[in-house]
């Protein structure tokens, strides 16, 4: 059940996306040292810019003709329930209240509603709690792609399929906590520590310091996050699974229209 279609110009602008968010995320490691973004404090804030265009052009390609009312409607209860539930968290002490949502409902409703709940609940709580700035942007296409990705795994049911999201949720969450500290990792510290950005570096020697930084830092969240995860999905997978299966089928979203019969 497919809430939210992916037509080819979608697809074209997700993947356009997808290489912005490569290159907002891992520039550091990319760029060339002689460079003036090598040394510049304006990068994070250049792609903080420029991230929020490219969603709002995904959004608009997935929405054009991609999502039906009832996609909307689930989309806002579910946007809205995300965001409520990561008020309870926030990332607290490594508490993280909101993944397990994001992918049970990507799981189910497929990739390109994924793609859009992540964004919207992102966003949704960043505006219920003051969250709002040039990280956003970077957390939102983050979060897009743990529900993207969640709807892309293989095929499985019962047991199997819960140790599968649970399994994935642990990894997601890692790799999330890495990708946002790579985004301002290089602006983090000054040049003379141990675990500093070092431009033109070889990119071994880079990531060696970055996972250096995540140890010394934020590893306590991101394991935290992750733990939360896979308990929430284990705890409340099996019954949200169901519920909603039983919504899509309902919705019958990729079902073709039933024209009335005059004869």
């Amino acid at each position: 059940m497919t809430a939210v279609r992916i037509g080819p110009r979608a697809a074209v602008a997700v993947a356009l996306s997808g290489v912005l968010g490569i290159a907002a995320f891992c520039w550091p490691l990319l760029v060339d040292p002689g460079s003036g973004l090598a040394h510049g404090g304006d990068a994070p804030l250049t792609f903080a810019l420029l991230l929020p265009l490219a969603l709002a052009v995904v959004l608009a390609e997935i929405s054009e003709g991609g999502m039906d009312a009832k996609a909307v409607a689930m989309l806002g209860v579910l946007s809205a329930l995300g965001a409520a539930l990561r008020v309870l968290g926030a990332g607290t002490a490594g508490i993280e209240t909101v993944f397990f949502l994001i992918i049970l409902a990507g799981r189910v409703f497929g990739p390109g509603f994924g793609w859009v709940l992540g964004n919207t609940t992102l966003f949704a709580s960043a505006l219920l709690t003051g969250g709002v700035g040039p990280w956003l942007p970077y957390q939102m296409l983050g979060a897009a792609w743990v529900g993207m990705l969640a709807g892309l795994l293989p095929r499985a049911r019962g047991k199997v399929e819960l140790v599968l999201l649970a399994a994935y949720g642990f990894v997601a969450s890692l790799v999330y906590g890495f990708l946002l500290n790579l985004s301002f990792w290089p602006f983090a510290l000054g040049a003379d520590t141990a675990v500093s950005f070092v431009p033109g570096d070889a990119v071994g020697d880079n990531v060696a310091r970055l996972l250096a930084f995540t140890l010394a830092t934020s590893l306590g969240w991101d394991v935290g996050r992750a733990i939360t995860t896979v308990v929430l999905v284990l705890a409340t997978g099996a019954v949200l699974l169901r519920v909603f299966r039983r919504a899509a089928r309902r919705a019958t979203w990729d079902q073709p229209r039933a024209w009335p019969s005059f004869q």
